[in-house]
């Protein structure tokens, strides 16, 4: 059929969009391998060397101001973002599919407004959300540190949970659980064996996509952080403000290849049908 003037102008802004978004990325992913040690903006050569650099191997490249200062601390932030990350996903998977079943299954006044506020976390402005954790830490007297992430970050990611979760309920009949229950069997034995293998891919999906958003985040972490609890976006955030060193652009490519990885791990899981 003969494209009309609507149609190519609706394509063109299409790849426009699509360029504007991957272009930056797909300039750090090619500056990650430029061998400039003062403007890694003017390409001067292919190595491997800011990778090698961060994980503390031999490079060939002179030693300069742009190197990672310490490989130990860069180690420290990716295994405190790892922990971090790690607690508040069970917490916050936990907390999310418990209160999906809750609601998608039982009928109470005000459960609309109920919705709402656990939805509200994830549309809230991250810096508002950081300031409130803030003040309320600091007026219980708690010390900021891991714990602190882990709670912050479990505030806002149950409700990343809660909704992965909640599609898939929502997906899903209550048929087989009558049947369950028509046959004898105990509400456990029927979340066990009927409710909860259905509900297992929107979980791990659930699971995943949290895990990936709290080693991401940066504000709220910045917020809620303590002296010794630095994060892999902290610490990426600390270099920046000494001016973009060459070895960010590498940290960036594996940070984006991982949640990469996860991400679409999770879409997957959360895709699957029984």
């Amino acid at each position: 059929m003969k494209r009309t003037t609507a149609d190519r102008v609706l394509s063109a802004w299409g790849a426009g969009f699509l360029l504007i978004l991957y272009l930056p990325v797909a300039l750090i992913f090619v500056y990650s391998f430029n061998s400039n040690v003062v403007n890694m903006m003017a390409w001067e050569g292919f190595t491997l060397d800011w990778y090698r650099s961060i994980f503390g191997l031999p490079t060939q490249l002179a030693k300069s101001e742009n190197y990672v200062e310490s490989t130990a601390t860069l180690v420290a932030a990716v295994r405190n973002s790892v922990v971090v990350a790690l607690f508040a996903t069970v917490v916050s998977t936990a907390i999310g599919t418990a209160t999906a079943l809750a609601l998608g299954r039982h009928r109470f006044a005000l459960k609309p407004l109920y919705q709402a506020l656990l939805v509200l976390p994830m549309i809230m402005p991250d810096i508002v959300l950081g300031i409130a954790l803030l003040i309320f830490f600091v007026g219980v007297g708690v010390e900021p540190g891991l714990s602190t992430i882990v709670a912050g970050h479990c505030v806002f990611l149950s409700s990343y949970v809660f909704v992965v979760v909640s599609a898939r309920l929502a997906g899903m009949t209550a048929d087989l659980e009558e049947a369950s229950a028509d046959l004898g069997a105990s509400p456990w034995v029927t979340f066990k064996r009927v409710t909860l293998p259905q509900l297992l891919p929107g979980i791990a999906g659930g699971a995943l996509l949290a895990f990936i958003i709290s080693m991401d985040d940066l504000v709220i972490t910045y917020f809620i952080a303590g002296v010794d609890s630095t994060t892999l976006p902290l610490f990426i955030y600390g270099v920046l403000r000494r001016g973009i060193k060459p070895e960010i652009n590498a940290i960036a490519m594996l940070l984006l290849a991982f949640s990469f990885v996860v991400a679409a791990t999770g879409l997957w899981l959360r895709s699957r049908r029984q």
